[in-house]
């Protein structure tokens, strides 16, 4: 019997962007499933509440064409080696966009393989056309009444056009 393929994606996705999607869309060639592995931390006031998230994910997926039964989304709020070992992960994969994403998550890539030998972590880079687009950004432009279309998926850009 063949092992199925999991990867852990993990994120805040607050919101999702055309960014994570690209990254997702890759995880999907690569992989026969992708968990989704949302971070939630009561210290941390997000935008959007987990459930409001975890729907605006399964939206975009829906809306992409992407193989939404490949993908599962989880909420976690301990380590992210932890989170993909509960959700039977056989690697991490995490987006690249630029030189300081690749220090960033060279340093945490090498904490991770230290607690967690057995789970390696696969960096997906992001396509030339979803490079600037950082969730932060994102919601700033949001906040002071830009058009945020040209970087998040339509169900995004009308959940934060409401938020606001």
């Amino acid at each position: 019997m063949t092992k199925l393929r999991t990867a852990f994606y993990s994120g805040s996705f607050d919101p999702i962007t055309n960014g994570h999607m690209d990254v997702m869309r890759s995880a999907l060639i690569a992989f026969d499933r992708v968990v989704v592995g949302i971070g939630v931390h009561a210290a941390k006031k997000g935008l959007f509440a987990f459930d409001e998230r975890k729907a605006l994910i399964e939206e975009c997926l829906a809306e992409s064409g992407l193989e939404s039964s490949r993908v599962s989304i989880v909420s976690f709020d301990k380590l992210a080696v932890d989170a993909a070992q509960q959700a039977e992960a056989q690697v991490i994969v995490r987006g690249l966009r630029d030189t300081d994403d690749f220090a960033f998550e060279m340093q945490m890539a090498g904490m991770n393989s230290t607690m967690r030998p057995d789970l390696p972590t696969i960096f997906m880079p992001a396509s030339a056309a979803t490079r600037p687009i950082s969730a932060t950004l994102v919601k700033q432009i949001a906040a002071m009444g830009g058009d945020v279309s040209p970087f998040v998926p339509a169900p995004v850009a009308k959940a934060l056009a409401n938020a606001q």
